[in-house]
């Protein structure tokens, strides 16, 4: 009976009676949905992992297999798929949000949640090498190679990676085993990320630290997050029954062959913006150093952003500065799937020398505003 009450008092402090701003808006939304795309995630991969062979001469006869023959798996397939692209719309709208309104400040929640986005994209591309099609194998071997831009010892963590002297089926078991463990950990990382939410509470728009103007989660925040489940699951379930093979690339229908190199080697659209960044430094280790800054630059936010006031909407140079970025973001994507040849090389240049001074452009723009304004 105790254990029961004390269960009860834990729920009611952590979700039902959570005071939270009365302001926040519909970009708040994008937490929750998040957690309900690793529910989906984390079930749709169980089912689909009931059939898959983890082995370089069944892998891709296991996925049509799944696909074609098992009850629904064709369901859970394109869930799983295209389940990674909406976790990335959303943790990319999710974190834009956070840039716009401050939420750096919560310093130790914008540090978990940087990490949850390195654990999702360590995740994610582990996943994209499974189906072992021509682009899942042409990808694994290009990125897992970068590591050999580590000094003296590159070559034989590659090796090791590997599980010999290429991407083979030790490499097939080895990306499926830490692709199973590591949504759990991502979801370890997560209670976390909410621990050190609720000890600070929400921002809000205004970016002030109103102890008085707090409404409790339920009923209001709940419903509105029930109708953001709602919305977004429709959205999605139309398009995963109309258009499931849209970010499919089409070399990925073909199994993987060693001895034939696609034409034009691209990750999946959500890693195309660090994949140009990487492509635009000419040495290869100054590529990889940048392609793993263009993420941990999010860790400089909290110590660079001095601003008197939280939100961006009190910085008018600031929200100026802010869609640069973002517009740049979206170029490097758009750049990063074009062909390596002039005029998308130079370009590609430009927005990653503008991308980092974007992050040390936003601090001063703030300190500027303070000082003519107040």
């Amino acid at each position: 009976m105790f254990k029961s009450k004390r269960k009860m008092t834990f729920i009611n402090n952590f979700i039902i009676d959570l005071p939270s701003p009365s302001n926040i808006s519909t970009w708040w939304n994008f937490g929750s949905i998040l957690g309900l795309c690793l529910t989906m995630q984390i079930v749709s991969g169980i089912f689909i992992a009931m059939h898959y062979s983890p082995s370089v001469t069944l892998a891709f006869k296991s996925i049509v297999n799944i696909t074609r023959d098992v009850n629904y798996g064709w369901l859970m397939r394109n869930m799983h798929a295209n389940g990674a692209s909406l976790f990335f719309i959303m943790i990319y709208l999710h974190t834009g949000r956070g840039l716009y309104y401050g939420s750096y400040k919560l310093k130790k929640t914008w540090f978990s949640g940087t990490l949850i986005l390195l654990t999702l994209m360590a995740t994610a591309f582990l996943g994209y090498v499974l189906p072992w099609g021509q682009m899942s194998f042409w990808g694994a071997t290009v990125i897992t190679n970068l590591i050999s831009a580590v000094p003296y010892i590159g070559q034989d963590i590659v090796n090791w990676v590997w599980g010999g002297f290429a991407v083979d089926n030790p490499t097939l078991n080895r990306f499926f085993t830490f692709h199973f463990i590591l949504p759990f950990f991502l979801s370890f990382l997560i209670i976390l990320h909410l621990m050190f939410l609720h000890e600070t509470g929400s921002s809000n728009p205004l970016g002030m630290k109103n102890k008085i103007d707090k409404i409790p989660f339920h009923p209001f925040f709940t419903f509105k997050d029930i109708l953001g489940f709602i919305i977004s699951m429709g959205l999605f379930s139309i398009f995963i029954n109309y258009s499931p093979f849209m970010f499919t690339d089409p070399e990925n229908f073909t199994p993987a062959n060693p001895m034939v190199t696609p034409i034009h080697i691209q990750p999946e659209w959500y890693f195309l913006f660090a994949y140009a960044i990487l492509r635009s430094i000419p040495n290869k280790l100054g590529g990889v150093v940048s392609l793993i800054l263009s993420i941990l630059i999010l860790w400089t936010l909290p110590f660079s952003m001095k601003q008197k006031f939280q939100s961006t909407k009190m910085y008018p140079i600031n929200k100026l500065a802010f869609w640069i970025l973002i517009n740049t973001f979206i170029l490097l994507t758009w750049i990063g799937a074009r062909p390596v040849e002039e005029p998308y090389i130079f370009v590609g240049q430009i927005l990653t020398i503008l991308y980092f001074s974007m992050f040390m452009i936003l601090p001063l723009t703030n300190k500027f505003w303070d000082k003519i304004s107040y």
